[in-house]
């Protein structure tokens, strides 16, 4: 059986969290290749919907206290983590004070838009990354999960491509029928920026979520589609543009054969 290590980044995961498709999705996938004899990690935000007595959460301390970069700001990083109960999976939780306890994802009570949604993204991405750093434990396969985790992709093959924890790895970006219609500062693009990231790595970035996807798209090894009966027209279009991309599609029926082999290409 493999001994592949794969780490599993998305915005959400049942049952501490559920929005949309991905937190079902990143709940079964995960324990299937487990029992297919592949070690697991799993990384999600700490969104302030979520209950942490309820769930049992608590924080891991000798992981927490790095401060990560956005833009010209330092945010200190707080790690959480979790077990899912009646499964032999922990959930690492991404916390910041100013980002994550708000009691919403990503629009208020009043159905506003956070202003901040950007610089939560980058933040979650750079904060999973120096998290693994620190775990000291080497992935085989990054997945990351929607839009969220766009640009670890990116991260992996630029500021972090030769870091002894990540020079190996391979990374898988998701794509799902979730839009976000939102614009963005143009100070986005500084906000990403991190070591040996030139601006012309940054070309497929836009100021809207899409940018997200494009930068997913535009670095990951694999690019998967969650098959749905109809994308809403923003991805559609997305789509469109990025036809020079091999995108996968997985359908309900084999998504885990078909990820489990992803995952073995990958790598082997």
């Amino acid at each position: 059986m493999s001994k592949l290590r794969i780490l599993y980044v998305a915005t959400e995961i049942n049952p501490f969290l559920q929005t949309s498709q991905v937190a079902d999705f990143v709940r079964k996938l995960p324990q299937e290749m487990q029992e297919r004899g592949m070690e697991i990690r799993i990384m999600v935000p700490r969104f302030g919907l979520i209950n942490e007595r309820k769930n049992r959460l608590h924080e891991v301390v000798r992981l927490s206290g790095i401060n990560i970069a956005v833009g010209e700001e330092e945010k200190p990083l707080v790690i959480k983590v979790a077990s899912i109960p009646n499964a032999r999976l922990q959930v690492y939780f991404i916390d910041n004070e100013d980002y994550f306890q708000r009691k919403s994802v990503f629009v208020d009570k009043e159905n506003n838009l956070h202003a901040d949604n950007d610089e939560r993204a980058i933040f979650f991405c750079k904060g999973v990354i120096e998290t693994v750093k620190k775990l000291g434990w080497e992935p085989d396969v990054v997945h990351c999960n929607d839009w969220m985790t766009g640009l670890i992709p990116m991260y992996l093959k630029t500021s972090y491509k030769n870091d002894p924890i990540f020079k190996n790895a391979k990374s898988v970006f998701t794509i799902y029928n979730n839009h976000l219609p939102q614009k963005f500062s143009e100070d986005i693009f500084e906000k990403i920026k991190m070591i040996d990231i030139e601006d012309e790595m940054l070309t497929p970035m836009s100021t809207d979520f899409e940018g997200f996807i494009k930068m997913g798209v535009e670095y990951a090894d694999a690019v998967v589609k969650a098959e749905e009966e109809q994308y809403n027209d923003s991805l559609k279009g997305l789509f469109d543009s990025l036809a020079h991309k091999q995108i996968d599609s997985v359908v309900e029926d084999d998504y885990l054969d078909k990820y489990y082999n992803i995952y073995n290409e990958l790598v082997g």
